[in-house]
């Protein structure tokens, strides 16, 4: 492990006792404590570019006071622009910021964007109960404006700084409701945390086990292209086994820093969303004990992950509350009407988000081409097959799924053009290849299949104009 990894863990696994700890505060207290830890562990980690990410925090609350009707677009600019510069920082002659300052940096951005979007809700909400003289029914409504200590305490807020860029997102709403909770030692904490960690050691040595039999800078090399093709083929699904257990130990652990804190408990009756919160007005009955979970900063669903057919499915599963705030921040804004190129522009603004490096956007909008490939052959193959037939397809477009996401790992990964096509062609394209087959089998048996209809539509008008001669 590399020494800021090292640096990681020991910040992850310092969060989770802390979290015990910040139970007993006030609510003033707590929000101090948690505003004054991460601006140490912050300026510990990032030193002077620290900077960057109080400039982002603000120009967000900037422009909320200007404008908060047009604030989420805005910020969605700002924030995005000053990723832009804060990756190109050397070109203005100024240091390279680390990779802790990297991490705060992605993070604030998803929390700003969000918050211009939570506070324009609340306006538009207290404008409406004035017009109608009623109270608002929407469930993630916040209470009142933040003030700018209030923005500072969120962006800062240890838990999302300790655990920086393994943090899961959580909306202001989510942090609010964590300072102001009435009881916190009576919520769930010691077992739910120990049951988000029991697996961490078993994907923490399956990491160090595989990775040191398939090192990632081995398939840089001309040796690794002098093996056969089957072994370079295999090689990507080690490595993207790697990465998924380097990930599955890292946001177990990053989650159970926030169990532990109680941070994103909310009522079962809530229906809670990764990221979103509850989704529902929740009001228990006082005869009946109330039962708690944590769905709101789960950032990923292991099991499911693995063995969801779906490349679509896929991506739900996977690092869930940044999907859930791509789901609600971009993906119903792109400037297109099919799903699949919806999909595509909201990988496109993803993989712009983790960086400027050519592996990423392969990557990414690779998933819009396999997800036009699987819609394909649903709609043409695996709605003409019966119940054993569909349990068949559904195991083959598991495997292919999975072999999709190893594929697109790898420009995860290699990060350069030049590596990642260098890998893909060693493998011949061969998923490529293999999506644009299915798009192409599924456009004939649907011409196929509309030829059929029209076929038959003539038939049954002859048979029509056949019973009325008679």
């Amino acid at each position: 492990m590399s020494p800021d990894e090292l640096v990681y863990l020991g910040i992850l696994a310092a969060s989770i006792p802390v979290g015990f700890l910040f139970r007993y505060l006030s609510p003033p207290v707590k929000q101090g404590a948690a505003l004054l830890l991460g601006l140490i562990i912050s300026i510990a980690t990032c030193g002077i570019h620290t900077l960057h990410s109080l400039c982002t925090v603000l120009g967000t609350w900037l422009i909320i006071k200007i404008n908060w009707r047009s604030a989420p677009a805005l910020s969605l600019g700002w924030t995005f622009l000053y990723l832009l510069f804060f990756r190109l920082v050397t070109w203005f002659g100024l240091p390279q910021p680390t990779p802790f300052a990297n991490a705060i940096q992605l993070l604030l951005t998803l929390k700003m964007v969000s918050l211009a979007n939570e506070i324009q809700s609340y306006h538009l909400e207290k404008k409406k109960e004035v017009s109608t003289f009623t109270k608002s029914p929407v469930v993630e409504g916040l209470s009142h404006e933040p003030s700018l200590y209030d923005i500072i305490s969120y962006s800062y807020c240890y838990v999302g700084i300790m655990t920086v860029q393994l943090c899961p997102f959580f909306r202001y709403k989510t942090y609010a409701d964590w300072l102001q909770q009435s009881n916190p030692l009576s919520l769930p904490g010691k077992e739910p945390c120990l049951q988000r960690l029991k697996m961490v050691p078993v994907y923490g040595a399956l990491f160090i086990a595989v990775n040191s039999v398939f090192p990632l800078p081995y398939v840089r090399t001309d040796e690794f292209l002098d093996h056969n093709y089957f072994y370079r083929f295999f090689y990507m699904v080690a490595i993207f086994f790697v990465f998924r257990m380097r990930f599955y130990s890292a946001w177990c652990g990053a989650e159970a820093g926030c169990i532990s804190a109680g941070l994103g408990c909310y009522p079962q009756g809530a229906l809670s969303k990764p990221g979103g919160g509850p989704t529902v007005k929740y009001s228990p009955d006082p005869d009946t004990a109330v039962e708690y979970d944590f769905k709101t900063i789960q950032n990923i669903d292991c099991y499911n992950t693995d063995f969801c057919v779906k490349v679509r499915h896929g991506m739900r599963y996977w690092n869930m509350t940044v999907q859930w705030w791509l789901h609600y921040y971009i993906y119903p804004n792109a400037p297109f009407r099919a799903y699949a190129l919806r999909a595509g522009w909201t990988m496109l603004i993803s993989a712009y988000w983790h960086g400027l490096h050519a592996g990423y956007y392969l990557s990414f909008l690779t998933i819009p081409l396999c997800i036009a490939a699987e819609s394909a052959m649903e709609a043409s193959v695996r709605a003409r097959l019966g119940p054993a037939g569909q349990n068949i397809f559904d195991w083959i477009h598991w495997f292919l799924k999975m072999r999709a996401y190893d594929c697109m790992c790898m420009g995860f990964v290699l990060l350069k053009a030049s590596d990642t096509i260098n890998y893909w062609s060693s493998i011949y394209f061969i998923i490529h290849i293999i999506a644009v087959a299915c798009i192409g089998v599924g456009q004939v048996m649907k011409g196929g299949k509309k030829r059929e209809r029209r076929e038959r539509g003539e038939g049954e008008k002859e048979d029509v104009v056949r019973e009325k001669a008679e």
